[in-house]
């Protein structure tokens, strides 16, 4: 199963047909569950998959836990949770140019993710979407690549001690 996130802050139409368009062109052979925040006017309607447009905390939870392939804007939170859980994402930015964001920080954080692909295996970046398609076939291809948790859901021991000794004594 494919689980398509767009966030709950804001819509992102252009992530939602770009996906909705692979899915015509490739007719993939997993479901696609979706949860689509829509815009207040002129939403785009998908036409291959039925998008909803919130889940409860339990369904969306439980929508993660099926997922094989995780899409979705690059939103940290959604990313570190696919990558602590060992999920392969494709994330693609929101851009403050197509009013899907107040500023760019989803571009640079893409950017920055995308250089480090070695050492996470399960997380493809397109950059916009066009070269969404490819992000997708390729995350598909890549079969339990992201499985096992490449990423540690605790913060390291040496950082956290020095985090403490900086606030209780102020000395770094």
């Amino acid at each position: 199963m494919i689980f398509l996130t767009t966030g709950t802050q804001l819509p992102f139409d252009r992530l939602v047909r770009a996906v909705d368009q692979w899915v015509e062109a490739t007719t993939p052979s997993c479901e696609i569950v979706a949860q689509v925040l829509s815009p207040p006017r002129d939403a785009y309607v998908p036409r291959h998959f039925e998008p909803v447009a919130r889940f409860s905390p339990a369904e969306y939870a439980a929508a993660f836990d099926r997922a094989e392939l995780i899409v979705a804007h690059a939103g940290m939170g959604t990313i570190l949770t696919a990558l602590t859980q060992g999920k392969r994402i494709c994330i693609m930015p929101r851009q403050m140019r197509h009013g899907e964001h107040r500023n760019d920080h989803q571009l640079a954080t893409a950017q920055r993710l995308g250089q480090r692909l070695a050492t996470h295996p399960g997380l493809f970046t397109a950059r916009d979407e066009q070269d969404l398609p490819g992000c997708l076939d390729a995350a598909l291809r890549a079969g339990g690549a992201g499985q096992g948790g490449c990423v540690d859901p605790f913060a390291d021991r040496g950082f956290t001690d020095r985090l403490r000794r900086f606030i209780l004594t102020g000395v770094r």
